[in-house]
C-alpha cells in the first residue's frame, strides 16, 4: 500500500469525530456548491458530490433539503473557502482549511491558535509544497465487474495514483485536478459513489518525540475545533 493508504488509515478515526460538527461542515459545503452551482443535484456535480458524503455521514434527508433551501436564499450567508499555511512547535508543516462568511475572524481565530501553542503563521505559499493535494473516491465494490488491476488499466487515462480495497468499499486516489473527469467515468458507468472529496497528504513526515508530540496535537485540536475549520493536514508521523 502506498502514501494515501496509510494516510487514510491514520486520519480514519479522527475526521469528522462530532456528528454535529460533522453536519456543520457538510451544511457549508452544500451552501457553497449552491451559491455556485444552484440548487439542482443534477445539473451540480458539485452538489451532488457533497450530497453523497452527507448520506455517507448519515445526514438526515431532511437535514440536507433544509440546507440547500437555505443557501438559495438571497440573503443568506456567503462562505468563501481561505487556506492557511504555518509551522506548529517543532517545525511541523501546518495547513488549515477554512469556510468563512467573516475572514477578519478566522484569521484571527487561526493566527491565535498558532501564537497559543508556539506556532507561527506563515505567508501563502510558505508549507502548501510540501503537500500533494489529491481527489479521493469510495465506490460500491458490487457496481465493479472486473478485479483491481482491471479496473485501474480502465482508469489509468485518469492518473490514477492508488486503487485499494476496504471493507466499505473501494478506494481510488488520484490527482486534484481529475476529480470532475473521474466523477463522470464512475456516473457514465452506473458505478455508485458512495462519498467523494479531497485531501493533503505530505510528501515527507517528520517524526517527534510523544513530549513533542503532544505539544503539536494541542495547536491541531484547538484548530479543529473552530467552527470556520474545515480540515487540517500535517506532516507529523
Amino acid at each position: 500500500m502506498g502514501r494515501a493508504f496509510e494516510f487514510r488509515k491514520a486520519r480514519k478515526m479522527k475526521r469528522w469525530s462530532a456528528m454535529a460538527k460533522t453536519f456543520t461542515r457538510i451544511g457549508k459545503d452544500i451552501a457553497m456548491s449552491v451559491k455556485e452551482g444552484g440548487p439542482n443535484p443534477d445539473t451540480n456535480a458539485r452538489l451532488r458530490a457533497v450530497i453523497q458524503n452527507a448520506k455517507a455521514a448519515n445526514m438526515p434527508k431532511e437535514n440536507v433539503e433544509r440546507a440547500i433551501k437555505k443557501a438559495s436564499e438571497k440573503d443568506s450567508a456567503h462562505y468563501k473557502e481561505v487556506l492557511f499555511e504555518g509551522y506548529a512547535a517543532h517545525g511541523i508543516a501546518v495547513l488549515v482549511e477554512t469556510a468563512t462568511d467573516n475572514n477578519n475572524r478566522t484569521v484571527a481565530n487561526v493566527r491565535a491558535a498558532f501564537n497559543k501553542f508556539n506556532g507561527a503563521l506563515g505567508t501563502s505559499g510558505s508549507v502548501i509544497f510540501m503537500f500533494d493535494h489529491i481527489c479521493n473516491f469510495r465506490v460500491k465494490k458490487e457496481d465493479i465487474s472486473m478485479d483491481l488491476e482491471e479496473f485501474e488499466l480502465e482508469l489509468i487515462d485518469f492518473e490514477v495514483e492508488e486503487i485499494f480495497e476496504e471493507e466499505d468499499g473501494i478506494l481510488i486516489y488520484a490527482p486534484f485536478e481529475m476529480f470532475g473527469s473521474i466523477q463522470k467515468y464512475l456516473e457514465d458507468h452506473q458505478i455508485e459513489i458512495l462519498s467523494s472529496g479531497f485531501e493533503r497528504i505530505p510528501q515527507t513526515n517528520k517524526k517527534l518525540s510523544e513530549e513533542e508530540q503532544e505539544e503539536v496535537e494541542k495547536l491541531l485540536e484547538r484548530l479543529e475545533e473552530d467552527d470556520d475549520v474545515q480540515n487540517v493536514y500535517h506532516n507529523m508521523e
